[in-house]
């Protein structure tokens, strides 16, 4: 039997009248690779922090083993942006470089990354390096918080078989539900105060849930037959003296009757994106466009046009331009050479991989979205849109300061979504969404009436969303 690495036993934790546990129970063993779920704010990334020691439970036992080595990738690194990888590795490294090099080699890490500023690698390079420095702990238990977050999909594939391989335990933080179902063979749910774990892959997950409610919807209602028929005898007979005792014993034997309480189906949302008054014909062309930082070309000879109305998934590994080419789209970046020609009428609404730190950490999530709104919405389309995005009562007056991450990215998705423009330029927007989000994004980007462009790694989005893929690769962009 493995070891028993940590246990949780009657855990609570609250931020004021916000309970996150309410005597949570669980414990892992040395050998499971589990999957965590639960809606954005529900509490997966405090109970990591709790389980790593950097808040603590306001009652209840955390235990530990004493052979636990405990390895926690975050959302967010905060580091020195112009220190070296190599000099960022190797302080408080257990293992020696020339070892850390050699599991490089499997992330896509080469020679020449090692004496780069950390700030000269895109997002998903900067995840690799992150995930190297865990592996320089020898850590025999991960907490990894959305790790595949702004990762292409070659290095998703790094991980995935990095993780299916991994020796240890750990607990995975992720919205990405054929990630989860590749790598984890346990789930633990997160959700309304209470954290329950179950055997099985994601997929086993919902199966195992979706006929637990059926049973409990079969008897309710088999229960609520049986309350009627007494009540309709009591009703008949509750005057009648021969009947009397009859009616008493029934009317005792309802009061016993076991309630069986049905919990509230996930939230299933329904965004709705404003359809644009006209769809361009053209929505983009570029004649010999060739793009870059300074002196630095990034993109070059790039011939290609973009119809209105299209759909397009921008792919290629981190690094490649994919976020370049995007800006170049909205006029963010001005080409080095060549043109980039819009069609008549054309307005971008844009969300950027890090669009959630330029929101208003004192605006309200009402205010935030009715800021980005055009003139003519109304408080309730605002209200409408805000519900949409799992912000319901007074969940709209909240400050975006104290919002969850996944909260954040909701707010900012919704400021797009309200543009009402002809064309949404997402880069990475599934990004810290948890699957209801997902799903209900999804559905309403494949009804948009308007043209798409965006980049994202999770497969299921591209392959759902996506009506034509421009691949970027050696320099250049193919559609």
């Amino acid at each position: 039997m493995a070891e028993n690495l940590l246990q949780l036993r009657g855990g609570d934790k609250a931020y004021g009248s916000k309970v996150l546990f309410d005597g949570a129970s669980f414990s892992i063993n040395a050998d499971e690779h589990v999957g965590v779920i639960g809606p954005n704010g529900a509490g997966k990334t405090t109970l990591f922090k709790v389980l790593a020691g950097f808040e603590e439970l306001d009652q209840g036992e955390l235990t530990r083993s004493r052979a636990l080595r405990l390895g926690y990738l975050t959302q967010h690194e905060d580091w020195d942006l112009a220190r070296s990888v190599e000099d960022y590795l190797e302080e408080d490294s257990v293992a020696p470089i020339w070892e850390l090099k050699q599991e490089g080699l499997k992330l896509g890490l080469e020679e020449e990354h090692y004496s780069r500023p950390i700030g000269s690698f895109s997002g998903g390079y900067r995840m690799r390096i992150r995930l190297l420095k865990l592996l320089a702990q020898q850590p025999n238990f991960l907490l990894l918080d959305e790790p595949t977050n702004y990762l292409d999909l070659e290095t998703v594939l790094v991980l995935e078989r990095f993780l299916r391989q991994y020796e240890g335990a750990f607990l995975l933080i992720s919205h990405d539900r054929e990630f989860l179902k590749r790598t984890c063979d346990q789930t633990l749910e997160v959700e309304g105060g209470d954290i329950q774990k179950y055997p099985g892959d994601i997929e086993d997950y919902f199966r195992y849930k979706a006929e637990l409610r059926e049973q409990l919807a079969a008897q309710a209602m088999s229960l609520d037959r049986k309350r009627k028929a007494i009540q309709e005898f009591v009703a008949r007979f509750g005057a009648s003296a021969s009947k009397a005792s009859q009616a008493q014993s029934r009317l005792k034997t309802l009061a016993k009757m076991e309630t069986i309480e049905l919990a509230p189906l996930p939230v299933t949302s329904t965004i709705a994106i404003p359809s644009p008054e006209r769809n361009p014909k053209l929505l983009l062309r570029m004649n010999h466009v060739q793009l870059g930082y300074g002196d630095k070309p990034v993109l070059r000879g790039l011939d290609l046009q973009i119809p209105g109305g299209d759909h397009v998934a921008v792919v290629g590994l981190n690094g490649a331009g994919k976020s370049t080419f995007l800006k170049a789209v909205v006029g963010a970046l001005q080409p080095q050479s060549g043109t980039v020609d819009l069609g008549f009428d054309v307005r971008f609404a844009y969300f950027a991989q890090h669009v959630t730190e330029s929101l208003d950490l004192g605006s309200t999530v009402y205010d935030s979205l009715m800021a980005a709104a055009p003139k003519s919405a109304t408080p309730q389309q605002i209200l409408n849109l805000a519900g949409s995005l799992l912000f319901s009562g007074d969940d709209v007056r909240k400050r975006i300061s104290v919002l969850s991450g996944g909260e954040r990215t909701r707010v900012a998705l919704g400021r797009v979504l309200l543009s009402g423009a002809t064309c949404l330029v997402l880069d990475e927007p599934t990004n810290h969404l948890d699957f209801q989000t997902v799903e209900a994004l999804t559905v309403a980007l494949r009804k948009f009436e308007g043209s798409l462009v965006f980049v994202s790694h999770d497969r299921s989005f591209v392959k759902r969303v996506a009506r034509k893929i421009l691949e970027i690769r050696d320099g250049g962009a193919w559609l």
